[in-house]
């Protein structure tokens, strides 16, 4: 048998946001019954065959480190969490969209995953007021998820979603909002596709 090609893939968020909940969708193509909350991290795997049916096609063993979402601005919770941002290939930042400060947070998150926490103290952005250089030159693809679309009544989607489009422009990064529904993982991929459907 061939060797696998290793990428890891961070998937942070504020505790509750349903990383693990997702991370178990993409992994197992299946929904998470009862979830429980991550103490540290915990590492899942997939194997996903790239460019399937086409001469390009590469097979990678794709782990996703679901790391635990205490927002904690003390120093020893960032240390404890430092060991999990090496050797990075990916980060998927989670958000709950009923919990305007979990999407706040993702600015913390991120900076915190890319060593570039300056400011260990204080809400780094509020209503959009932030900085977008300082993912400029960034070469870690990023992926802003959303999640609970469906706990926001139809008549308040389009706000909240706007509230929220920033997130993505603003770390240059793709966006999906996941609402009930969704069930093949196929589907999750580059593209243009804003709203996914899960179980």
């Amino acid at each position: 048998m061939a060797s696998l090609d290793r990428v890891k893939v961070l998937v942070l968020g504020d505790s509750g946001v349903g990383k693990s909940s997702l991370v178990h969708l993409l992994c197992q193509n299946q929904v998470l019954g009862n979830p429980s909350w991550t103490v540290g991290c915990s590492v899942d795997v997939r194997v996903h065959d790239y460019k399937e049916g086409t001469p390009e096609e590469k097979t990678y063993y794709i782990e996703l480190w679901d790391v635990g979402g205490s927002v904690g601005s003390a120093s020893s919770v960032k240390s404890t969490r430092a060991v999990f941002y090496n050797s990075v290939n990916g980060i998927i930042l989670v958000h709950d969209l009923t919990n305007k400060k979990s999407s706040q947070n993702l600015y913390r998150w991120s900076l915190e995953a890319l060593n570039r926490d300056l400011v260990p103290t204080g809400v780094l952005v509020t209503n959009g007021d932030y900085d977008r250089e300082q993912f400029a030159d960034n070469q870690i693809p990023l992926l802003v998820i959303g999640t609970k679309l469906d706990q926001i009544h139809e008549a308040k989607r389009h706000e909240v979603l706007t509230r929220t489009a920033f997130l993505a422009e603003d770390f240059n990064a793709e966006e999906i909002n996941l609402i009930p529904g969704f069930s093949d993982r196929k589907r999750f991929g580059g593209g243009t596709l804003k709203s996914l459907h899960y179980d």
